[in-house]
C-alpha cells in the first residue's frame, strides 16, 4: 500500500491528527531517526491529542460562557478574599464526580461570573458536559417554552447537564413561575448532578428573594447544604482595570 492509499484510507476513517503527524514525518523523514515502536506511540498521540481537542472546543462552544476563562487566569493578587487552595482543589473537579455545587457570591465587579466560566472551562477540559445561562434570561426563555409545548423537553435537557452554571441569581425577587422553574431544575439535579450559583446577594438573603417560605426551603435545601462556598469582597475589579 503506498502514501496517497494510506491517507485516503485515513480519510475515510477521520484520522485528521494522524493524518498530519504522519505527512510531517514522512516529509521530514524522520521516519529514520525513530523506531517503530516510536513513531506508532508519536501517531496514536497526534490522534488521540487531535480528537480531544475537537470534542473540547464541542464542550466549550456548547457551553456558551459569558468569559474565555481558565483557572491559569484567575487573579490572586487582587484584594478579594479568593482562597487559592480551595481554587486549586476545585480544580480537579472531584465535586462534580460527587455531585456536589458551588456558590459564588459578592458584590458587582469582584468577578463572579469570571470564576464560574473558569470552573467550567476546567470542567469541560475533563470532558464534562457544561451549560452556562444567566438565570433571568433562562426564567425567560423556559417561560416561552412553557407557552411553545418544549418545556419538558427544555428541562430535560438541562437535567443531562454534568455541570449548569446559573449566573446572576436573585437580581431582583422571583416570581411563582420563576420559583417553580428554579425548584424543578435543582429538583431534577439534586444529588445526581452539579451546579454553580453565582449572585451578588449572600446566601442568608436568598430566601427572601425566592419569596414563598416553602419553595424557598426546599430550593436552598437541595443548594445550600451541598455546596461549596466562595464569597469575595473588596472594590471592583472592573474599576481597577477601567483605571489601569
Amino acid at each position: 500500500m503506498n502514501q496517497t492509499t494510506t491517507i485516503q484510507k485515513l480519510e475515510e476513517l477521520r484520522m485528521s491528527g494522524f493524518i498530519r503527524a504522519y505527512r510531517e514525518i514522512m516529509e521530514t523523514g524522520r521516519n529514520r531517526d525513530f523506531t517503530t515502536e516510536e513513531i506508532i506511540s508519536h501517531l496514536v498521540q497526534a490522534e488521540w491529542d487531535d480528537r480531544y481537542n475537537r470534542r473540547l472546543n464541542r464542550l466549550i462552544t456548547r457551553a456558551r460562557f459569558r468569559y474565555q476563562a481558565s483557572m491559569e487566569q484567575i487573579d490572586y493578587a487582587a484584594k478579594r478574599d479568593l482562597d487559592k487552595n480551595q481554587m486549586l482543589r476545585l480544580s480537579s473537579c472531584s465535586w462534580i464526580t460527587n455531585k456536589q455545587n458551588i456558590i459564588v457570591s459578592g458584590s458587582t465587579g469582584l468577578g463572579k461570573s469570571f470564576l464560574a466560566s473558569a470552573l467550567g472551562h476546567q470542567a469541560c477540559m475533563q470532558g464534562y458536559k457544561v451549560f452556562y445561562r444567566n438565570c433571568s434570561k433562562l426564567f425567560d426563555e423556559l417561560k416561552i417554552a412553557k407557552a411553545d409545548g418544549t418545556y419538558i423537553k427544555e428541562i430535560g435537557k438541562i437535567e443531562k447537564y454534568d455541570l449548569l452554571i446559573l449566573d446572576d441569581f436573585a437580581l431582583k425577587p422571583l416570581d411563582n413561575n420563576q420559583r417553580l422553574i428554579l425548584l424543578e431544575i435543582l429538583e431534577d439535579r439534586h444529588g445526581k448532578r452539579s451546579t454553580i450559583i453565582t449572585s451578588q446577594l449572600p446566601v442568608s438573603e436568598w430566601h427572601d428573594v425566592i419569596g414563598d417560605p416553602t419553595i424557598a426551603d426546599a430550593i436552598l435545601d437541595r443548594m445550600v447544604h451541598s455546596s461549596h462556598r466562595i464569597t469575595l469582597v473588596g472594590d471592583s475589579l472592573r474599576k481597577k482595570y477601567k483605571n489601569n
